[in-house]
């Protein structure tokens, strides 16, 4: 399935989720409803009526009956709301309550670097934002999670274990497995459950807290009324529990055999996950979490993080010894434990720069590659990494002067090297940036850092603001605020936006100060005619040439048509209005609200639009990818097979 059929199945799936829970809800209020028809009973035994006990039940009053549903029903809804609401911080806010410490981007330690590095690699290869990234220190098993609402919002957390424990290569199984979590929609769904489940279960921790109260009381023979009270509680959540761990199998387990193959495919190395599935295997611990939320987290983790009986039943995980068969039948442990290697590998960032060549007197932004794939096989690219994809991010990564990569480290080089990208080159240009934004510490890095910047060609930008992000993400808010202010100024200097230099500060807007807890879209494309509209004509005008059938003009309608036709929207004409800043941002804005299908759709037409002359030119690929960033339509480097030595401006 493509990125949007498997955003479209995580909503189906989330309907499922909401009948079964509607279902648990209904089965805990009428065990709830049992038991205080039976205290009732029990509490009116001399009054003179049949002595079966179904029939008594019967006689209860109507009001027990009504009383102890409606209040069963408030107490699991008030959970549930409070326990979303509090997962509104998205990734960050499941890493804390996994007890999560964030790696900062400066890191020290060999193993957090190397996990740093595996999961930038996965990031710019898949063309996703780089998540921030945590370790559970406590935890010994082996272990991890992918959070957030949406993939520009993710964050990836492993336990301590896994970071000792594992190879380089096993490490990039599981950090594979996911990130296939991250572009196939599961994680909207996985914090959905964390919130619904919560009420449902929290029914028996009551059961519990009433009868470990009760241990010691005085009044032994009130005590023991209570206690037996608190048992039939705790009875009742244990059967919430039960209905809360079939609906997280019922809907997480399929998803665990699809994220293992996704990670081969990313990696292309099978050893890699079947390798770390067999250190689950060998360890005593396994994959369990000590952590008291790992049982509402259970169906986030990579292996099963609480051991379950029933499993066949109950568990959110297939077993171990499956999924390695799945992902290598061929896979024979006593061959593969002899040549592990623990020893963290340095990685990317101790790579030195490639040096730039010169491709026959053109610049990379006039690179251009044949396309060869249709509009609707453009579209499918979205959410995938291709074989070789991985490799292609780490040769991109290899290419950045180690001087770069040191700064967007911290928070102030990491800002000074956005603004940098922006930076013009000829002096009078420049002069106006510098005039436009003002003397500041911020400027002063920033043209520094130019020295770096302006060797490198447009496929080097996106990984770059990448990489740049997380460090960006974790300042203050006057320095985030500052740096907006910097790039909206550069950008306008000249009075003249590029839509490169646009949906570079879209993306930054769109990062820095995010919508929490974003709602799924469910706009459909022919509601938002203006906004497509906008779009297509930023994008037709950003790649069209003239070329030898006609001048630009003509060239320029062409391309539009063929991208409406693509979306099936041949009425549509070019954007009526002069295209500016703000109708440009706040169409983006407006096409973020698509449902899935929708913007499939869109993208297709895009490609459409960019690949009509049937070439592809570096310049136009890194506009599309940008526009899927903002668009949070991920796509992998489409250019993958040029040498990044190329790239270089």
């Amino acid at each position: 399935m493509t990125f949007f059929e498997h955003q479209n199945l995580a909503r189906r799936n989330s309907k499922v989720m909401v009948l079964l829970f509607a279902l648990a809800v209904l089965a805990v209020i009428l065990s709830v409803d049992l038991v205080l028809g039976a205290l009732y009973v029990a509490s009116n035994a001399d009054e003179p009526i049949p002595q079966t006990l179904l029939v008594r039940l019967k006689h209860v009053p109507p009001g027990v009956y009504l009383a102890g549903a409606v209040a069963t029903a408030a107490l699991i809804l008030i959970v549930s709301l409070v326990r979303t609401a509090r997962l509104a911080g998205g990734g960050a806010a499941v890493a804390e309550m996994a007890g999560a410490r964030r790696i900062a981007p400066d890191t020290s330690d060999p193993l957090e670097r190397r996990l740093r590095n595996v999961v930038e690699e996965m990031a710019i290869a898949a063309g996703v934002r780089v998540p921030e990234v945590y370790v559970m220190d406590g935890e010994r098993g082996i272990n991890a999670f992918a959070a957030g609402w949406d993939a520009s919002g993710a964050v990836v957390a492993v336990t301590r274990g896994t970071l000792e424990q594992l190879t380089r290569d096993e490490l990039q199984g599981v950090i594979g497995h996911e990130f296939s979590h991250i572009l196939n929609g599961d994680m909207r769904l996985n914090l959905r459950m964390i919130g619904v489940l919560a009420g449902i279960v929290f029914i028996g921790a009551i059961g519990e807290f009433v009868m470990r109260s009760m241990r010691g009381a005085r009044d032994s023979k009130g005590a023991a009324g209570i206690f037996l009270a608190g048992l039939a509680v705790f009875i009742i959540g244990y059967l919430g529990l039960f209905f809360a761990r079939l609906i997280k199998a019922a809907v997480s387990r399929q998803r665990e055999f699809l994220a293992d193959a996704s990670s081969v495919q990313f990696t292309r190395n099978p050893d890699g996950i079947a390798g770390a599935l067999d250190q689950i295997r060998m360890m005593p611990g396994g994959a369990l979490i000590a952590n008291r939320h790992a049982e509402d987290m259970s169906h986030m983790y990579f292996g099963e993080s609480v051991r379950i009986r029933l499993g066949g039943i109950l568990a959110t995980h297939p077993p171990v010894d499956e999924r390695i068969r799945r992902v290598n039948p061929r896979f024979q442990p006593s061959a593969y434990r002899p040549k592990r290697d623990l020893a963290p590998s340095p990685g990317a960032q101790a790579a030195a720069m490639v040096p730039p060549q010169e491709q026959q007197g053109r610049r990379a932004g006039d690179l251009a590659q044949g396309w060869g794939r249709t509009p609707a096989q453009g579209a499918a690219l979205v959410g995938t990494m291709e074989a070789g994809n991985v490799d292609f991010a780490v040769r991109l990564l290899n290419g950045l002067p180690a001087e770069l990569r040191e700064a967007v480290r911290d928070a102030e080089g990491a800002r000074a090297v956005i603004l940098a990208l922006l930076l013009a080159e000829p002096q009078e240009a420049l002069k106006r940036q510098l005039d436009a934004i003002g003397p500041t510490r911020l400027v002063e890095r920033a043209r520094a850092a130019t020295a770096w910047t302006r060797r490198l060609g447009p496929a080097y930008h996106l990984a770059l603001i990448d990489l740049a992000l997380p460090a960006v993400k974790a300042a203050r808010p006057g320095d985030k605020e500052e740096l907006l202010v910097a790039v909206e100024a550069a950008v306008n200097a000249d009075r003249r936006v590029s839509l490169h230099e646009f949906v570079v500060l879209a993306l930054l807007r769109e990062q820095l100060a995010p919508a929490a807890g974003r709602p799924a879209g469910t706009r459909k494309l022919a509601e938002l005619k203006d906004a497509v509209s906008i779009v297509l004509s930023l994008v037709v005008q950003a790649g069209t040439r003239a070329d030898a059938t006609g001048p630009r003009e003509a060239a320029l309608m062409a391309a539009l048509r063929a991208g409406a036709a693509a979306m099936g929207m041949p009425e549509l004409v070019p954007a009526k209005s002069a295209l500016t800043l703000e109708s440009a941002r706040g169409a983006l804005e407006t096409l973020r609200e698509l449902a899935p299908m929708q913007k499939a759709v869109l993208v297709k037409g895009l490609f459409a639009a960019v690949t009509f002359d049937g070439t592809i030119r570096l310049g136009e690929a890194e506009l599309m990818r940008l526009v899927g960033a903002v668009l949070d339509c991920p796509l992998p480097p489409l250019l993958g097979s040029l040498d990044p030595a190329t790239l270089a401006a």
